[in-house]
């Protein structure tokens, strides 16, 4: 997604008619490199997101990417919160045709009104945001730079402000400067644009060679930068938004506004990639808590092989105390005839030299004892850890299925409650104990008139048990682990479609989906029981009929359905 200097143009200019003439509401940094502001606008209260880490470094309104705010405010956040707070934005500019952005304010404060400039650096891994009083000295910037540190540019509280030097390539709104850099021409038409024009990143280079072709000239290159007409637009690719452009190109999507496609792009981009960050916290989380039950159950079962020796050691005992007579004080080794064998084999029993042979004897009944009591502790908990293992495989499975955060949301909170995950913190760094029932909803279909609910985790599976009337269909993969699916047949009965649907629908959303054929037992509701104490999401169920079905993703149903 494009940042350079010739998209930040008309995204200035887009900043400028929205928000000049706005005030700052609130002014929060929700991460090191992300800052958010609230502005009362005359359209309204909209939200401004400056982000300036490398990968996503953008000037963005209009997105769909709340996060919560830490428990204290970062350094940067204070001192903009010192002097912007109920600020008025004047202008948004741009710093000559370079990859700066700067809002020019009208500061308020008790005794004077003063103006200052914020200057956004959107420039990579190289990005920053400084705010720079009237005289042209630095107030404070969010990444600090000094000379000591080896910086080129001086970037504390107290320097004067310096733009970023100057590349030397050629400046895309000066014609001659174009023609003497396109002297040199040679190779990749957009490899030599975007090495050799100011401004202009390789995908802008790109477009422009797409339009004019591999012979692209200077006087070609300065009307595409600088002709003032554009046309944003979002390229789509598997269906996702994956790129947004000021000038529409092939195959592109329009949109109203450079803002509104590039909110667009960023919303799915960075949607995806909290998914995937909150999926592998998840993941490791689990994996952790299954490597630790299968490490105690290991040890269970290795204690358990001991305890199976628990008859020979009682035979041991009961040799000695049959040929007590017979046993040496102090001897070290008994050898005594097994008469329980048939064969009379002989048995080798070790002795403690410094006890009689009756204490022996008592030693070997004290350990046979003390192994029996031993395998009945063992057993018990062999099988609650199968029983927390299973459930943890739920659990990951769950993991493993889940499409996007709403998925994820209940089961993060499922893991927050086998302490297994920190409990989240408020904006106000107070622990959340809030339902996610409402904002995460059962994955809805109709098929026929019929509704058909299938959970996303554990604690969905349980609501739907819990919600269903006893005439519903419930559903569930045999077998493997699996969501809950049911049929709302209110009065009537499900239909062999409707339960071929359903049935489907399980499948595909359980530890089976990559089988061609799969098993899946449905029943009614009133044949469905969770035993009490049971983990979240099981169930035990009869008089069930079993159907054979491949698995599928039907489209799930629409709210207003």
């Amino acid at each position: 997604m494009p940042q350079d200097a010739f998209t930040l143009r008309y995204v200035k200019d887009e900043l400028n008619g929205l928000f000049a003439g706005g005030k700052i509401s609130k002014i929060n940094q929700p991460s090191k490199d992300l800052l958010s502001l609230l502005i009362y606008t005359r359209s309204g209260t909209v939200k401004l997101d400056i982000d300036l880490s490398a990968k996503y470094c953008r000037v963005s309104a209009g997105e769909k990417t709340d996060l919560p705010n830490p428990k204290t405010a970062p350094n940067f956040c204070m001192l903009l919160r010192k002097h912007l707070q109920n600020a008025e934005i004047l202008f948004v500019g741009q710093a000559g045709f370079e990859r700066v952005l700067y809002f020019d304010f009208k500061c308020f404060s008790e005794f004077e009104i003063t103006a200052m400039r914020l200057y956004l650096e959107i420039m990579g891994k190289y990005s920053n945001a400084v705010l720079v009083k009237e005289d042209g000295v630095i107030a404070g910037a969010l990444k600090t730079a000094s000379l000591e540190t080896g910086a080129r540019r001086i970037m504390m509280s107290g320097a004067k402000y310096a733009l970023p030097e100057k590349q030397d390539k050629a400046d895309p709104t000066d014609l001659n400067a174009l023609k003497n850099a396109f002297e040199r021409k040679s190779g990749d038409a957009a490899k030599f644009i975007a090495d050799n024009v100011a401004g202009i990143a390789y995908v802008t280079a790109d477009d422009i060679v797409n339009l004019y072709g591999e012979n692209v000239t200077a006087e070609e290159v300065f009307e595409y930068v600088n002709c003032g007409a554009y046309t944003p637009c979002v390229v789509y690719r598997g269906g996702a938004p994956a790129d947004f452009k000021a000038r529409l190109t092939k195959g592109a999507k329009p949109y109203r506004s450079l803002l509104e496609a590039q909110a667009e792009c960023y919303t799915a981009a960075i949607t995806e990639k909290r998914f995937n960050d909150k999926k592998r916290k998840l993941v490791s989380a689990v994996a952790s808590a299954e490597k630790k039950s299968e490490k105690r159950l290991a040890l269970n079962l290795e204690k358990l092989a001991e305890c199976d020796k628990a008859e020979e050691i009682k035979l041991k005992g009961e040799l000695i105390t049959a040929n007590i007579y017979a046993v040496e004080r102090g001897a070290g080794l008994f050898k005594a005839v097994n008469y329980y064998d048939e064969n009379c084999s002989t048995v080798s029993i070790e002795l403690d030299p410094r006890l009689t042979p009756s204490q022996n004897a008592q030693k070997y009944y004290k350990k046979y004892a003390k192994l029996k009591r031993a395998a009945i502790n063992l057993h018990a908990q062999k099988s609650e850890n199968e029983d927390r293992l299973t459930y943890l495989n739920t659990i990951s499975e769950n993991i493993k299925l889940a499409e996007n955060l709403t998925d994820l949301a209940e089961t993060e909170q499922e893991l927050i409650s086998l302490s297994l995950l920190p409990a989240n913190e408020s904006k106000g760094g107070r622990k959340t104990g809030k339902k996610t029932e409402e904002d995460a909803p059962f994955r809805r279909y109709v098929y026929n008139g019929f509704t058909v609910v299938c959970g996303r985790n554990n604690r969905q599976n349980d609501r739907i048990i819990k919600g269903l009337s006893a005439n519903d269909l419930w559903l569930h993969v045999k077998g493997y682990h699996s969501s809950h699916v049911a049929v709302l047949c209110g009065e009537g009965n499900a239909d062999n479609g409707a339960v071929k649907f359903a049935a489907e629908i399980c499948a595909y959303y359980s530890e089976a989906r990559g089988k061609d054929k799969v098993p899946v037992d449905y029943t009614l509701k009133k044949y469905v029981k969770k035993p009490n104490g049971a983990n979240a999401g099981f169930a035990v169920y009869t008089d069930f009929k079993t159907i054979i079905v491949a698995p599928r993703a039907h489209t799930e149903a629409k709210s207003d359905e």
